[in-house]
C-alpha cells in the first residue's frame, strides 16, 4: 500500500502535477530558457544578433529557399563561452543567387532577383575560394521567412527569446529583493515605518507602470541592462504590499512569539522563520509579475526605448513590421506576437497552478 506524503512540499508538488496546463506551460518555460541560452547554438543564423542581411530576398513568406553563395573570410578562434554569449564573430558575406556557372576560371552568378529581367551577373576569381567554390554554394530554407532587411525571421526570434526571458528573471530578482525586505521590515515593525514604507508604496502605485519605466529608462539611458533594471525597479511594489500583508497576519503566531523569547534577532525571526511560511503568495505573484516584465519590455522596445537595434527583440520586431500587415505580410508582425502571447500565457497559466498546489485550504 502506497503511502500518502505528509510533507506539504510533496502535497504541493503532487497537486501541481494533476495539473496539466501547468506542467505543460513548465515544460514550455523549460525550453524557452534552454533556447535563451544557446540560441546561438540552434539558430540558422549564428552571427552576432543574426543580423546578416540580404536585402535582395526581403519579406519573404516562410518556407521561402533560394541558393546562398557564402564568400570567403579570415576565421576567427573564438572560445565556447564567447560564441554562446555573442554569436560567431565571423564576418562572412552571402549574396542569394539564382543560379552559376564556372566558366574561365571564374565563378559567374546570377544574382538573386524578383524580377527575372533585372538580374545582374558577377564574377568571381576562383583562386579567391579556398575550396571547390561549388562546395561555397548552399540551398537554405528561411523556415520563418525573411524580415524587411532579409534577415533570417526564425535566427530572430530565437535570439530575441534570451532578451525576453532574462528580464522576466532579473525584474523578478530585483522585484523580490526590494519589495520582500521593505514588506517585511514595514509588516514585523509597524507603527512609523510602516505608515513611512505605506506612504511610499502608495506614491510609486499611483504613477502608471509604463511612464515610471520610461522615465527610469531615460533616466538609466537607452541599452540592455537599464531597461532590465527599470522594469525591476517598477515591480517590487506588489511584492512589498503581500508580504506586509502576510507578515502582519503571521508575526502573532505562537512560533514567532516563541523565537522571540528565545532571544533570536529579528532579521533570523523575519528571514529564517517568517518568510518560508509565507512563500506561496510569493512564488504565484513572481509568476505574475515575470510575465508582466515580458510585456512591458515589449512594449518599450515597440516604443523604440527598449533593446536597441540591432539586439533582436520580440517588440522591436512587431514595431519594425506592424505596417506590414495592411500590404498581406501580416505574418512579420504576427509571428513574434505569438511568442510574446505564448511565453506569457504560460507563466500565467503555471501561476494559476501554482496557486492551486499551494492553497492550504484544498
Amino acid at each position: 500500500m502506497q503511502e500518502k506524503p505528509t510533507s506539504l512540499t510533496k502535497i504541493a508538488l503532487q497537486r501541481f502535477k494533476k495539473s496539466t496546463t501547468g506542467v505543460l506551460s513548465f515544460w514550455y518555460i523549460i525550453l524557452c530558457g534552454f533556447i535563451a541560452i544557446f540560441c546561438y547554438a540552434v539558430a540558422p543564423d549564428n552571427s552576432n544578433n543574426a543580423n546578416q542581411m540580404h536585402l535582395e530576398i526581403h519579406s519573404k513568406p516562410p518556407g521561402f529557399t533560394t541558393q546562398i553563395l557564402t564568400l570567403p573570410s579570415e576565421s576567427k578562434e573564438q572560445s565556447l563561452v564567447d560564441f554562446i554569449i555573442k554569436g560567431s564573430t565571423t564576418k562572412t558575406s552571402e549574396v542569394p543567387i539564382s543560379s552559376y556557372v564556372i566558366s574561365n576560371d571564374q565563378l559567374v552568378v546570377k544574382l538573386y532577383s524578383d524580377y527575372p529581367s533585372l538580374q545582374q551577373t558577377k564574377s568571381y576569381p576562383i583562386q579567391n575560394f579556398n575550396k571547390n567554390p561549388i562546395d561555397s554554394i548552399k540551398e537554405k530554407t528561411f523556415y520563418l521567412g525573411t524580415d524587411k532587411y532579409g534577415r533570417d525571421l526564425l535566427s530572430r526570434i530565437l535570439i530575441g527569446t534570451r532578451i525576453s526571458f532574462f528580464i522576466g528573471f532579473i525584474a523578478v530578482f530585483i522585484s523580490l529583493v526590494l519589495g520582500i525586505t521593505v514588506g517585511a521590515i514595514a509588516g514585523y515593525y509597524g507603527g512609523k515605518v510602516d505608515n513611512m514604507v505605506m506612504w511610499l508604496i502608495n506614491i510609486t502605485w499611483s504613477i502608471p507602470t509604463l511612464l515610471l519605466v520610461i522615465a527610469i529608462t531615460l533616466a538609466l539611458g537607452k541599452g540592455f541592462w537599464q531597461i532590465f533594471i527599470a522594469v525591476g525597479l517598477t515591480m517590487w511594489v506588489e511584492v512589498a504590499r503581500i508580504v506586509r500583508g502576510q507578515i502582519l497576519s503571521t508575526k502573532q503566531q505562537q512560533y514567532v512569539e516563541a523565537a522571540k523569547v528565545l532571544g533570536f534577532s529579528d532579521f533570523r525571526i523575519i528571514f529564517k522563520h517568517i518568510l518560508p511560511n509565507i512563500m506561496a503568495p510569493i512564488i504565484v505573484i513572481s509568476a505574475a509579475n515575470f510575465a508582466a516584465a515580458i510585456l512591458i519590455e515589449s512594449g518599450l522596445s515597440f516604443l523604440g526605448i527598449g533593446a536597441q537595434p540591432p539586439t533582436p527583440s520580440w517588440g522591436a520586431m512587431i514595431k519594425d513590421h506592424y505596417s506590414y500587415i495592411i500590404v498581406g505580410k501580416a505574418y512579420l508582425a504576427v509571428i513574434p506576437g505569438l511568442a510574446i502571447m505564448s511565453l506569457v500565457l504560460a507563466f500565467m497559466l503555471i501561476g494559476n497552478a501554482l496557486r492551486d498546489a499551494l492553497d492550504v485550504k484544498n
